[in-house]
C-alpha cells in the first residue's frame, strides 16, 4: 500500500468521524489536509499569485470542505473529493483574478451627476393644471394610488393602510396610473 492511499485511508476515517460529530477528528483532518492544500494551489495555480492570495484560496477551500463535509461518501476515497473542491475553487480564483486584470485603473472617476443646469424645460412637464384634471380623469383607484404614493410620497405599507388596497394591489395601480399620465399628457404636449 502507497503512502498516498494510506494518508487517503487516515483522511476518509477522520472524516467519517466528523461527519459523525467528532471535533477532535475535525481539527485533526483539517491540520493534515491545510499543508495539502497548499502545496495542490502551488502546484496547480494557472496564474501568478502571492503568498498571500495562495493562503486566501487555501482558507476558500477550507470553508468548502466545511460546507460540504455532509456530501463525502464514506465509502468512496477522500482525496478525489477534495481534489474536486480544489479545482472548483481555483477556476473560481482564476475568474476573479481575470476579472481585476480586465478592470481598467482610472486617474479620475467620470462624474455620475449631471452639472447644475442641466435639465431643460423640454424635460419638464411645465402644466400644473392640465396634470391635475389628467390625475382627476384617473379610474377610481389609479387616481387614489397616484395621489398617495405619488403626490403625498406615502411608503407601500402607509398607502396601504389608508386606501385598504393590498401592496401589490397599489403597485399596479400606480404604475398603469402614471403609464396613462405619461400617454394622455405626451399626446396633449
Amino acid at each position: 500500500m502507497s503512502t498516498t492511499d494510506d494518508r487517503d485511508d487516515r483522511h476518509a476515517t477522520l472524516m467519517r468521524s466528523v461527519q459523525a460529530g467528532d471535533r477532535a477528528a475535525y481539527a485533526e483532518l483539517l491540520r493534515d489536509v491545510a499543508p495539502l492544500l497548499r502545496r495542490m494551489v502551488r502546484r496547480r495555480q494557472p496564474f501568478p499569485m502571492r503568498a498571500q492570495d495562495v493562503e486566501d484560496l487555501v482558507q476558500d477551500i477550507l470553508l468548502s470542505l466545511h460546507a460540504a463535509r455532509g456530501t463525502y461518501d464514506p465509502p468512496r476515497p477522500f482525496l478525489p473529493w477534495l481534489a474536486a473542491i480544489v479545482r472548483n475553487r481555483m477556476a473560481d480564483a482564476a475568474r476573479r483574478a481575470v476579472r481585476r486584470r480586465d478592470e481598467l485603473a482610472v486617474a479620475q472617476l467620470p462624474e455620475t451627476f449631471s452639472p447644475d443646469g442641466a435639465n431643460t424645460a423640454e424635460d419638464v412637464y411645465g402644466d400644473p393644471e392640465a396634470l391635475r384634471h389628467a390625475i382627476a380623469a384617473l379610474p377610481g383607484g389609479q387616481r387614489q394610488a397616484v395621489e398617495l404614493l405619488k403626490l403625498r410620497e406615502l411608503s407601500l405599507r402607509e398607502a396601504s393602510a389608508v386606501s385598504g388596497m393590498t401592496v401589490g394591489a397599489l403597485k399596479v395601480a400606480v404604475h398603469r396610473g402614471v403609464r396613462t399620465l405619461r400617454m394622455k399628457l405626451t399626446r396633449e404636449a
